[in-house]
């Protein structure tokens, strides 16, 4: 038996009391502390705001981001209530500093439909911030009530007068000692109070910066959300049809689709419940999805476009180039997420309702649409033949034969590692042949492959899958990582549980980075969102002085290190293949000593815009955005603004 290395006994056990557990494992209640758990703080609390709205209370929320770092939700709902709770405080102070109260439990709260479910939104926030203040006009009252940490300092509830508005006002400053930033971004709350407008049709978002020299103001209002949310999307897009829009009632669940073909390869689909966005899916996307396809196969069987001996469409031939928004409500009494930040929907009702909703709307317009409807079956067609194609192509790769394609397309490329645990295993994309030779030298090849690409692989958001069939090194990374590609990619049975992307620390090595994450993006998103893409990090700088030795990663950190050593000798690596192998490895390979940046997606919306704009066939976009968000120097270095 193992030595234990302290003691475990019955004082081991701690009770974490009132709003500790939230302080202590801040992430099983928003996600993380990076940024993107800090602008969920934004969210706790405008979702509130938003179950008002959505409940005939209030037309307007506004979110302002203050100069000394806090933020301010205000809403125009009915207020919270300021009276005395059963259980002998404020209520407000319940709201705030108790998990698991609030007005989403009973029937009295005037909730038909709400997104706040576990009642742990509001006393999240304010546990996880250093100090949170609370304003409420309710009932011809205005009252205030201030918190410091959460409920360790609790104000009491200040009466200010007589008021004839009604609403919530929540100012609140996130905890630098939980957060590792707490700068909100102006941009990436604009981006997701648009959304919310898209789908509060006729509600008004506000967005203030009161940051800056000049105040910044965005306003977002949508008379018909839905429809300008696909407008939205598809400002840089060449699309195939008008938007459709589908709404319906099933089970007291109501349904609300839009959709809209365009000539891209890839799907998209956005959807809601309650208004909020649930990023990983759930029963409503199954429902929808199960539809749309059993839909358009019965409508084809019907007029004889699929022959009697053919096989259905299979979901991803339907859905090529499908942009889709559902957006649902569902009564509080049968709402089920999974997790906290409601990312996935349970409630099995909702898949039979929008199943139901969708069948009955979309065979409708099948039929009153025939033109239309032959031409976007056809292009189904094309989607089905090209994906038949390329999965005999997998087939055959993975058949293991001696000779067969994959062994000719890896053959002298990719030099593998010895282990047979894929999550153990890291696949280094390496700029170059010179750079790919010093990886093979100093890699450790027991867990780290080396694959050399030649040149910069192909623009994925502008070709088909035809296209990627037929490149050569886009190719030789689908064999190696072995899990598919599209609608078929399984991260499950990729061979490397990193994919580290390293390149040459310039601007062709920016584009090949930007080139393999768009292909990435485009095909092969699940290993983005599992964080299993990497890009590694490459000194620029080795500074040496006699026996002493640094390397720089950094302008920066060369004219610290230069303080440092005094006269000195720096070398300017201009590449990965100036180095050798010891070198490599010990600056950008070593998994003790090496820096990695791990690429995720935050926000699939401004994700899917990004991508679609810098990367897309459109220039004019593409202009815009530079002249808007780059800044160009003399020496041609240039720096994002935001």
């Amino acid at each position: 038996m193992s030595k234990q290395p302290s003691s475990y006994s019955d004082n081991s056990i701690t009770i974490l009391k009132g709003l500790d557990a939230v302080r202590k494992r801040p992430g099983m209640y928003i996600g993380s502390t990076d940024t993107h758990g800090l602008h969920h703080l934004i969210w706790e609390i405008v979702d509130n705001s938003i179950d008002e709205a959505l409940n005939g209370f209030g037309r307007k929320i506004s979110i302002t981001l203050n100069q000394d770092g806090s933020c301010t939700v205000q809403d125009e709902g009915r207020g919270m209530p300021i009276g005395m709770h059963a259980s002998g405080v404020n209520t407000l102070q319940v709201i705030f500093t108790v998990l698991h109260a609030g007005g989403k439990f009973t029937s009295e709260g005037g909730y038909k439909t709400a997104g706040g479910l576990h009642g742990v939104g509001a006393s999240v926030v304010n546990a996880l911030s250093d100090w949170l203040v609370v304003e409420v006009a309710h009932d011809g009252e205005l009252v205030r009530m201030e918190f410091e940490h959460g409920d360790q300092k609790i104000g009491k509830l200040e009466h200010l007068g007589k008021t004839n508005k009604h609403g919530t006002k929540v100012t609140f400053k996130p905890s630098a000692s939980i957060f590792s930033t707490t700068k909100f971004r102006f941009d990436v709350v604009c981006e997701r109070a648009r959304e919310e407008a898209f789908l509060l049709s006729g509600i008004t978002m506000e967005v203030i910066d009161e940051r800056q020299k000049e105040r910044q103001v965005e306003t977002f209002m949508y008379e018909d959300g839905l429809l300008a949310f696909l407008d939205y999307l598809h400002e840089d897009r060449t699309v195939l049809m008008d938007p459709i829009k589908f709404v319906g009632e099933n089970s007291g669940i109501k349904v609300e689709c839009a959709f809209q073909y365009t000539d891209d390869y890839q799907e998209n689909t956005y959807s809601f419940v309650n208004l909020v966005r649930t990023k990983d899916g759930g029963s409503h996307e199954s429902g929808y999805k199960t539809a749309f396809t059993k839909a358009v196969n019965e409508y084809a069987r019907k007029y004889g476009i699929l022959g009697a001996k053919a096989k259905n469409l299979e979901g991803g031939d339907v859905r090529e180039g499908l942009t889709s928004i559902i957006s649902v409500s569902i009564p509080e009494e049968i709402l089920q997420f999974e997790g906290q930040t409601k990312g996935k929907l349970g409630t099995p009702q909702a898949r039979v309702a929008v199943d139901s909703v969708v069948s009955e709307k979309l065979m409708y317009w099948l039929e009153e649409n025939h033109e239309q409807s032959d031409k976007l079956i056809r292009k189904m067609l094309k989607a089905s033949e090209a994906r038949i194609a390329a999965r005999k192509a997998r087939e055959m790769a993975r058949v293991g034969k001696k000779g067969n394609k994959a062994e000719k397309v890896l053959s002298g490329k990719l030099t593998p590692a010895q282990s047979k645990d894929p999550t153990l295993k890291e696949l280094f994309l390496v700029e170059g042949d010179s750079a790919g030779g010093s990886a093979k030298q100093g890699r450790n090849s027991k867990y780290q492959a080396i694959l050399p690409l030649r040149g910069k692989v192909l623009n994925t958001e502008k070709c088909s899958m035809s296209d990627i069939n037929k490149n050569v090194e886009l190719n030789t990374i689908i064999h190696a990582l072995g899990a598919g590609v599209g609608p078929d990619f399984s991260f499950e049975e990729c061979n490397y549980g990193k994919i580290i992307i390293m390149t040459d620390a310039d601007v062709d090595g920016s584009h090949i980075q930007i080139l393999l994450l768009t292909f990435f993006y485009r095909y092969m998103r699940p290993l983005i969102e599992q964080g299993m893409v990497y890009i590694a990090l490459p000194p620029l700088y080795k500074v040496s002085k006699g026996k002493k030795m640094a390397y720089c990663y950094s302008d920066e950190e060369l004219e610290e290190m230069k303080k440092e050593f005094g006269k000195c000798e720096i070398q300017r690596y201009k590449g990965l293949g100036e180095m050798n192998a010891t070198q490599l490895w010990e600056t950008t390979m070593d998994p003790s000593t090496r820096s990695l940046v791990r690429v995720g997606i935050n926000d699939n919306l401004l994700a899917e815009k990004r991508v679609a704009v810098l990367m897309g066939d459109k220039a004019s976009p593409r202009r815009r955005w530079i002249e808007e968000n780059v800044a160009f120097t003399l020496e041609d270095d240039f720096k994002v603004e935001r």
